[in-house]
């Protein structure tokens, strides 16, 4: 009898032993980075309220995860005429361009048309407040991880606030600026690059 109760205690302490080796092993495991499925699902986002306001509250954590599952170590822009180097972040809302470029999301990311919005002027970041003073030929240096290009200024022009034709893709390697006219609402200031 006194045998049995130990050979159940044995038992007991062996089970005990497996799950708490298994909870250290899978709580390891939950530290790794998460893939942009897991966290940033658009099929999950409809199924859960709670990653719908880890997303919304967290703007950093929004764009470090993108399309093709990787996560963006570096993704800014240069333009060294104007002093500018800036982080870039995906979107085009208030919270992102309070504090970075923003990305149109619809946009590419490296071959293709690639546009970007900033503030220039009002808010606690402008960005773009002197693209204004760029000339044809200034370069524009472009880093989405690896990915690292320079495009030169072929165009300036102002166009009307509902004019999307800017945000098409290109069959060559472009980067379009975009960003309000001073005093003129109805406006928008655009800067095109090419490689």
């Amino acid at each position: 009898m006194h045998a049995n109760k130990s050979i159940i205690v044995c038992m007991i302490l062996l089970i005990i032993i497996v799950f708490l080796l298994y909870s250290m092993i899978y709580s390891s495991n939950d530290n790794s980075i998460k893939t942009e499925d897991e966290f940033y699902n658009i099929s999950n986002i409809e199924e859960s309220k709670t990653n719908i306001n880890e997303i919304q509250t967290n703007a950093d954590a929004r764009s470090n995860y993108v399309a093709e599952n990787e996560i963006i170590f570096e993704w800014k822009i240069e333009i060294p005429k104007i002093e500018l180097v800036a982080n870039i972040a995906e979107g085009t809302n208030k919270e992102v361009l309070d504090y970075y470029v923003g990305h149109f999301e619809s946009t590419k990311r490296r071959h293709g048309n690639i546009v970007l919005a900033a503030h220039n002027r009002g808010y606690p970041v402008n960005y773009f407040s002197r693209i204004k003073d760029l000339e044809i030929g200034d370069k524009i240096y472009y880093t989405y991880n690896e990915f690292k290009q320079c495009y030169k200024l072929v165009s300036k022009e102002i166009i009307k606030d509902t004019d999307f034709t800017k945000l098409e893709d290109t069959n060559e390697d472009t980067i379009t600026l975009i960003t309000c006219v001073e005093n003129e609402p109805s406006f928008r200031r655009c800067i095109v690059g090419k490689k």
